[in-house]
This record gives structure tokens, sequence and C-alpha cells, in this order.
């Protein structure tokens, strides 16, 4: 039999039969331990695979459970889905018949604000055209008042409107021609005197222009020296034509056709309005020659109430005369009327006898068969 020889390993002898023993002892114990980890992951194996199945049929369970209340919501679902659409629909038909009734409502009051409209916008039409007519006539107005001889016209046709509303016709004469060939613009006749009152209409408004429409201290000043100078000229002009004695009155009337040019020329022209005060010339607006007017007016109805005085007078003396004669007149037929009275007396009388006597006539009984008496009494009446 070969003997086994021993390993020399690093300077060791090593038997292989022990080397072999160990290898065989070490293998063993992995063994062992790889069947006892293949039994114990085969425990686990079998635990996780009970576990596995608890679990499934829990699942199951649930899942059982699940379907049932998912059964259940579809029902509630479905009933739910139901009424909802039964609610929606009858509220639907509510807002239907909600919304029908307003549209008929809201087209009830457009209608009504589109004709409200429509008649405001035919007064907004009627109201813009008088805006331009009125425009227009205030274009042609300063156009009038820009040329002179038509602005002339302007105050002359102001002034005849005045007079000849407050003046009876016969009272004044427009462009009436004086003995020295001069032509007021009007000529007012007072009661009680041959003097005419002259109305002068041409007053001169070119330097009031310039006066508004100057933008300087220099131009302001020129415009208010012409001011002066033209109207100053106008006042001397006004005395010196129309002054004649016994034919014209010594006051004289300047019609200025604007309220805020007389304004002006008080505020701020005092020198002037005392020049024509001195030279008997009275300037005046539209307002203060329709309030001489009417004075003029009073003073006319005065004068001829004084005229009518006497005829007055003379025709109630005649009415008294005619009162007189018809008193005397009165107390003759008084006189006659008390004879006739008496006579009047006595033939009432008799009628009343006579209607005595037919009255008893009337209630004589003429049924009874029975005779009846009538017979005159001693006052001459009938009797029974």
């Amino acid at each position: 039999m070969e003997t086994i020889q021993s390993w020399q390993v690093f300077g060791l002898a090593i038997d292989p039969v022990a080397v072999f023993a160990v290898f065989a002892f070490f293998a063993l114990g992995a063994l062992a331990a790889l069947v006892v980890l293949l039994w114990s992951n085969g425990k686990d194996r079998a635990r996780e695979a009970t576990e596995r199945q608890t679990q499934a049929r829990q699942v199951e369970m649930e899942l059982a459970t699940l379907q049932g209340q998912l059964k259940l919501v579809s029902e509630l679902a479905g009933s739910n889905q139901a009424e909802l659409s039964r609610s929606l629909n009858e509220r639907l038909d509510r807002v239907s018949q909600s919304v029908g009734s307003n549209l008929e409502q809201t087209a009830r009051r457009t209608t009504e604000h589109l004709t409200q409209l429509n008649e405001r916008l035919a007064v907004i039409d009627t109201a813009q055209r008088n805006i331009t007519e009125l425009s227009t006539q205030v274009v042609s107005l300063q156009d009038i008042l820009a040329n002179k001889q038509q602005r002339g016209a302007f105050g002359q046709l102001r002034m005849e409107t005045i007079i000849k509303d407050a003046l009876p016709t016969g009272a004044y004469m427009f462009q009436a021609t004086l003995s020295n060939g001069k032509r007021p613009d009007c000529l007012i006749m007072l009661p009680g005197s041959p003097a005419g009152l002259v109305i002068d209409a041409k007053f001169p408004l070119e330097a009031f222009e310039a006066l508004r429409a100057s933008v300087d201290e220099s131009a302001r000043k020129e415009a208010v020296r012409r001011v002066r100078t033209d109207v100053g000229k106008h006042v001397d002009d006004i005395a010196a034509k129309y002054t004649i004695p016994g034919e014209t009155q010594d006051s004289m009337l300047m019609f200025v056709p604007s309220e805020s040019i007389y304004a002006d020329l008080h505020e701020n022209f005092p020198d002037i309005i005392q020049k024509a005060h001195r030279a008997r010339v009275f300037i005046v607006s539209p307002n203060m020659l329709m309030l001489a007017v009417q004075t003029m007016q009073a003073i006319m109805k005065d004068v001829r109430m004084r005229e009518q005085a006497s005829v007055i007078q003379r025709e109630v003396g005649t009415l008294l005369t005619d009162v007189n004669r018809l008193k005397d007149r009165v107390l003759d037929f008084q006189k006659h009327f008390g004879l006739l009275g008496s006579d009047v007396e006595k033939m009432v009388t008799s009628t009343n006898k006579i209607a005595s006597r037919s009255q008893k006539i009337q209630d004589l009984d003429f049924e009874t068969g029975k005779p009846q008496t009538i017979a005159a009494n001693g006052a001459g009446e009938l009797a029974v």
C-alpha cells in the first residue's frame, strides 16, 4: 500500500488526510446550513402563501363589499339623476316662463322708451332747428350792426315798434319834415301844444364797438376819446337841427337801441350825460323810451278826459231835465191811478158777488127731487 506523503507549505508539513477531513467537515456544515436555510425559506414561503391567501380572501371580501356599495351608489345615483332631471326640467320650465315674461316686459318697456326717445329726439331736433335759425338771425343781426345804414334802420325799427305799441294813430309821425327841411326819425304831437317832441334814433355805435374790441391801453384810450367825440357831436347836431321854437319842444330824445350801451354811458361817461342834459337832449334806452311813451299816453288820456268833461256835464244837465219831466208825469199818472183805483175796487166787489152766486148755483142738488128755492136776500145775494 502506497504511503501518503505529507505536503510542505511554508515550511510546514501538512497531512493531506487531515486536510480532506477538514474540508469534508466544512462541506457537511455548509450543507447542513444550506438545508436549514432551505427549510427556513420553505417555511417562510408557506407562511407568505398563507398570508397571501388570507389577504386574497380579505381583498375578495372587500371587493364584494365594494361591489355592493357601488351597486347601492349606482342605484342611488340613478334615482338622484332622475330626481335631478325632473327638478331641472321643472326649473327650466319656470325659468323659461320667467324669461319669456321678462322678455315681453323688456320688449314693452323698450318700445315705450324708444317712443319716448323718438319724442325727445323730435323735441331736440326742433330745438336744434330753432338754434340754427337763431344763429342765422344772430349772424344777420351782426351783419346789420356792422353796416351803418342797416344799423340805423334797426334802431329806427325798434323805436317805431315801441311808439306804435303805446300811442294811438295820429299822435305821432315818422320821418316828418320840419319847417327847416330836417326830418327827425319820430315826431310826437303832445296834446294842448302845437310843438312836437322829437326822437332821434341814429346813435353812433362805431366808437363803442372799437372800445369793446380794444386789446391794449392805447387802443382803449383812443376808443374812449372817439366815444366822447362822436356822441358829443351827435348831441350837438340834434340840438341844432331840431330846435325850432313853436314847432318842436325844447327837450328832445336820443334813442339808444342797446341797454348795455345806455348803462355804459351812465357808468363810464357821465360828462357826456351832463352835456346832453345841458343841451336838453335826453338819452333813452328801449326801456326808458317805453316808460316815457307810457307817461305820454297817460297825459293824452287825461287831456281827452278833460276835453270831454264839458260834454259830459251838458249831457248830465239834459238828463236831469228829463228826469224832472218824468217825475211830473209820474205824479199826474198817480192822480189818475187813484181815481182809477176806486172804480177798480167797485168792479172787484161786483166780480166777487157774481162768483159767490155762481158757487151757490153750482152747489144745488138736482138728483134728490126735492124743490129748492133760490131767493135774493136784502143785500142782493141769492139764498137757497
